[in-house]
């Protein structure tokens, strides 16, 4: 905490209070377990991005891990808003958190009347006019080694947070993952190429990515506008014959990718289709925000 600025109001277990206030149980489930599932929302204008889209997510990997739903989407985006409005943020993030619940440690799932634990708290930061998205991305290649259940969003990113701290350390910005020779995702993004004829090309769902809210709404947006989608597994070394890469996530929106494993991709330089693909995202999605 930053104590020469305000606290900000944390949301913890239907209980609103300031920051250095804000406790869970040693009992947690998501603290003993990484038995929990999140979701991060985009704040634009002190408003919510995709916020619908988010829910539909929320909703399927609690159903997905058997864990009840503690509150209707109406009663979470009253909290999402009050947050907004007491840490007068206008423009950061939301993390949502929903634990299992508190329960002596045990592998078995503790009874079904166990209620959840739900946290939330804001980050104001840049995301409209972000740095990174303005010079592009310098990723490295790393294998990708997490459990298989990658479209279930849960809170075990021990693995991505190694990952992103190996491309700091080789003066990168992320890490692209490798799975059987071809690339699954970034760390915590979707990944892109773009090939020769301007296809763009992203992996298709499974289990074996992150089913992206912003991944849906820039292909529809995309397939909107008239490019060529192709879901499919693509390599390292495609991509480094595609004429442009990027990434998309909540917070990032469309950011483009300009070298991986220290080799140039394309001419080096942000592309005219990830940058238009931005722009028609900024447009639409946030231009929709609630």
């Amino acid at each position: 905490m930053n104590m020469s600025s305000p606290e900000r109001i944390v949301y913890v277990a239907g209980q609103y209070c300031p920051e250095s206030e804000a406790k869970v149980s040693v009992f947690d489930r998501g603290y003993l377990f990484a038995d929990a599932i999140y979701e991060v929302t985009c704040v634009i204008g002190g408003k919510l991005v995709d916020f619908d889209g988010h829910m539909a997510r929320l909703a399927r990997s609690l159903k997905e891990l058997d864990m009840p739903v503690p509150m209707s989407d109406a009663e979470l985006l009253a909290i999402h808003r009050k947050l907004v409005a007491d840490n007068n943020v206008d423009e950061g993030l939301i993390y949502m958190q929903i634990s299992r619940g508190n329960a002596d440690r045990d592998f078995n799932f503790p009874s079904k009347d166990t209620p959840p634990v739900v946290v939330m708290f804001t980050q104001a930061r840049p995301v409209l006019e972000s740095p990174l998205a303005k010079r592009g991305l310098k990723v490295i290649s790393l294998p990708d080694i997490r459990w298989g259940r990658r479209d279930i969003k849960t809170v075990q990113l021990l693995y991505p947070s190694m990952a992103k701290n190996a491309a700091n350390d080789a003066g990168a910005d992320d890490a692209w993952l490798v799975q059987d020779g071809f690339v699954t995702e970034a760390s915590s993004a979707n990944a892109y190429i773009v090939t020769a004829d301007d296809k763009i090309v992203t992996r298709s769902l499974s289990s074996d990515i992150l089913h992206g809210i912003t991944r849906a709404a820039v292909l529809r947006f995309a397939e909107d506008a008239g490019y060529a989608l192709e879901e499919r597994s693509f390599t390292i070394a495609e991509t480094l014959e595609a004429k442009e890469a990027f990434i998309t996530s909540a917070t990032s929106f469309v950011t483009s990718v300009l070298s991986i494993d220290g080799h140039v991709i394309g001419d080096g330089a942000i592309g005219p289709v990830s940058r238009r693909l931005r722009e028609i995202y900024l447009e639409k999605a946030v231009g929709a925000r609630i």
